[in-house]
């Protein structure tokens, strides 16, 4: 009886001890993914951030035919009124002249050999049209060129629109990449559960013989991944705060010194937030699909 009673609590201890390793396991597994995952939506964030930047400051300029340009305020209020249109910006035809002459740089014998013209000011009134969704550009430029008030217009050319598409497709990649991240720190918690499972098919067992409902069984399982996963989350939010701070601070807020950062406060809160909340609810789900699938089959 004696070495009876010892052989259970050795079986007992090994037992905790093997389920403790695989839960430890399984939050190291989670911690990595988390990691992998902090890593990415720092970059989506900012890249998304950047691509705005850039949408941003991609313009349309549209040249008022001479008998319209008395009536720019309200062929302005009626540009504003498209769809896309975030602001606008007027030039008179002294404006659009000076721009030019900015562009000639240094050469003054060339400056003064056009500021001879600016009598007779060869030049139309401008707006600069900015959207504020790179994607209605075309839009914008085609409803423009329909109006009788606007002489041109230039948008740069298919190449903006090329650019404006590959900027698309960057943010979408980049939540693809989260997404997927997302399902395989699922998947190893769902992994780690089924296998704590079979090792205590046994004790479910005996709950099930004696009446215990599926909620009833269920329930430790679902503890067990929510904290798997919220263990899981710690490190990485550690890392993307500390890590995050450090990178803004080291390349004072500027990557490749062009591509402005998004500022520390409150952005590393809201990584941390959102790395505890897909930690929990990644350890839940996990968790519940692997428990629903064995009690399913246990029937």
């Amino acid at each position: 009886m004696i070495r009876r009673f010892f052989r259970h609590i050795k079986e007992g201890f090994f037992g905790v001890g093997r389920h403790l390793g695989m839960a430890l396991s399984s939050a190291s597994a989670v911690m990595i993914t988390l990691i992998i995952i902090a890593i990415f939506l720092i970059l989506t964030f900012n890249l998304y951030e950047v691509t705005k930047s850039i949408e941003g400051s991609i313009s349309i300029v549209a040249t008022i035919k001479d008998e319209y340009d008395s009536e720019h305020v309200a062929l302005e209020n009626e540009i504003k009124a498209i769809d896309g249109v975030e602001s606008i910006i007027y030039h008179t035809k002294d404006q659009e002249f000076d721009y030019y002459l900015d562009t000639l740089g240094n050469d003054d014998d060339l400056r003064e050999f056009y500021e001879s013209y600016r009598d007779d000011n060869p030049f139309k009134a401008a707006f600069i049209i900015y959207s504020d969704d790179g994607g209605k550009l075309e839009n914008i430029k085609n409803t423009l060129d329909t109006m009788e008030e606007i002489d041109s217009t230039s948008d740069g050319g298919s190449n903006t629109y090329v650019l404006v598409s590959v900027l698309n497709h960057v943010r979408v990649i980049g939540g693809a990449l989260v997404l997927a991240l997302i399902i395989l720190a699922m998947y190893l918690i769902y992994n780690t559960i089924k296998i704590t499972i079979a090792s205590r098919s046994d004790e479910i067992w005996i709950m099930r013989n004696v009446g215990a409902k599926n909620g009833y069984v269920r329930a430790p399982f679902l503890v067990e991944g929510v904290i798997i996963g919220f263990l899981g989350s710690v490190i990485p939010i550690l890392f993307s705060i500390f890590g995050y701070i450090y990178l803004y601070e080291t390349v004072g807020g500027r990557l490749f010194g062009a591509f402005v950062l998004i500022e520390p406060h409150p952005f590393v809160l809201y990584i941390a937030l959102a790395l505890v909340a897909i930690g929990v609810v990644v350890g839940f789900v996990g968790s519940y699909i692997s428990v629903f699938k064995y009690l399913r089959l246990k029937r």
